[in-house]
């Protein structure tokens, strides 16, 4: 999820995402010689111009990773803190959706080309399937659950971020060729919130339900973000964030927060049918909103952080063993004081460091293998290449 916003440097279209890590993101391998449009650019590949990351966009994925930990910290302890719960409510109102925007924002240039089909494989799929068992193992024994399933079309936890982005990427072409893409994936939504047997398999619910803001990212140009981060947004986001925490705080002890989960129907949450239509648009509307106040405080320039941009799917997938590890041994349980306010601020700090330290790049090269494999010998040799690197034998020659 690198930026194509013109402030610091940066060329004005995104990097293909058939170049890019799982979460829309350019590989380091990419960045280094990838040019601006690799179908119609002239310059030969020893000429083309090194394309640097948009450290706006690093520091909003490593902001929102830090979200997604915090509230996964917080989800214990929303039971026993009303002002716990208010923040849990309003953070899951727009993180995966910031996320998600994102990601449809570098999926724009996807297209059924070879070379991105492999890196779908290679940067999704790949990390899906293996995660996917790992997670099942770990489900079996630190749950003690020997029963529990391993099954690639049920995805656990948070595999199913990745199964969503195979299937909207894969959607990629389909979305520009429509009249109303974003009223259309709003529809799709809605129907997929009255439709309780949709099932369970490949999370669907969750697929079809977050659709809308994956479609909006495909649409969104450099304009819409820089408008975004102009002086009075900021300043207009300040009230806005505080009525959210407000009315969350009001409305918590009343809500149920599995609708911000978008994974299930109104139905199987005891609502009536209508009311998944009005959630879905209701909750669309809010997290746009709020999306925009999170992206309106992202800093522009480069952060101490800003490394960590390109780490997230990293640390989203990795943290998720030890936020289910602290409920599979009730860590939260073992001393009373993490349910008072210096608990609560020590969880969270905790959550934020350890996210922090799975995003660096020590991290990401030790599980680059499972993210990031590169696996040559699975796929045929793409004429283009073979007849690029035949013109560069013939160059040094």
């Amino acid at each position: 999820m690198t930026n194509s916003l013109r402030p610091h440097g940066h060329t004005s279209a995104p990097l293909p995402p058939a170049q890019s890590s799982a979460d829309g993101v350019p590989s380091p391998r990419s960045l280094k010689s990838s040019s601006p449009h690799p179908a119609t650019s002239a310059a030969s590949p020893d000429t083309r111009p090194a394309r640097q990351r948009d450290a706006f966009f690093d520091n909003a994925k490593y902001l929102a990773i830090v979200l997604v930990a915090m509230g996964h910290a917080w989800e214990p302890l929303t039971d026993h803190s009303r002002a716990a719960e208010a923040l849990y409510m309003v953070v899951y109102t727009f993180h995966m959706p910031a996320f998600i925007i994102i990601s449809g924002y570098f999926s724009r240039s996807f297209d059924m080309r070879p070379d991105r089909l492999r890196r779908l494989v290679t940067g999704i799929a790949v990390p899906y399937v293996l995660f996917e068992i790992a997670y099942s193992f770990f489900k079996r024994y630190a749950d003690d659950d020997p029963s529990h399933p391993i099954s690639l079309l049920d995805p656990w936890y948070l595999t199913w971020f990745l199964i969503a982005l195979f299937v909207w990427r894969l959607t990629t072409p389909l979305w520009k060729v429509v009249r109303w893409p974003v009223p259309l994936a709003l529809a799709i939504a809605a129907l997929a919130s009255v439709s309780p047997d949709i099932g369970d398999d490949l999370d669907l619910q969750r697929v079809l339900q977050f659709l809308p803001f994956f479609v909006v990212g495909l649409f969104m140009k450099p304009t819409h973000f820089q408008f975004m981060r102009r002086r009075e947004v900021r300043m207009l986001s300040v009230p806005v964030l505080a009525s959210a925490l407000a009315m969350a705080y009001w409305l918590g002890p009343d809500m149920n927060s599995a609708w911000f989960y978008h994974r299930d129907s109104a139905q199987e949450l005891g609502a009536p049918w209508w009311a998944g239509v009005v959630m879905t648009f209701a909750l669309f509307g809010c997290s746009m909103v709020l999306t925009t106040c999170f992206f309106a405080w992202v800093p522009r320039r480069k952060m101490w952080f800003t490394v960590l941009g390109a780490g997230t799917l990293y640390g989203y997938l990795l943290h998720g063993f030890l936020a289910k590890g602290s409920r599979f041994w009730d860590w939260y349980d073992l001393n009373a004081w993490i349910y008072q306010p210096l608990g609560e601020l020590f969880v969270t700090f905790f959550a934020a460091a350890v996210i922090t330290v799975l995003c660096t790049p020590p991290v990401q090269r030790m599980f680059r293998f499972a993210m990031e494999p590169k696996m040559e010998w699975a796929f045929k040799r793409d004429a283009t290449e073979l007849a690029r690197e035949r013109g560069k034998a013939g160059a040094r020659t």
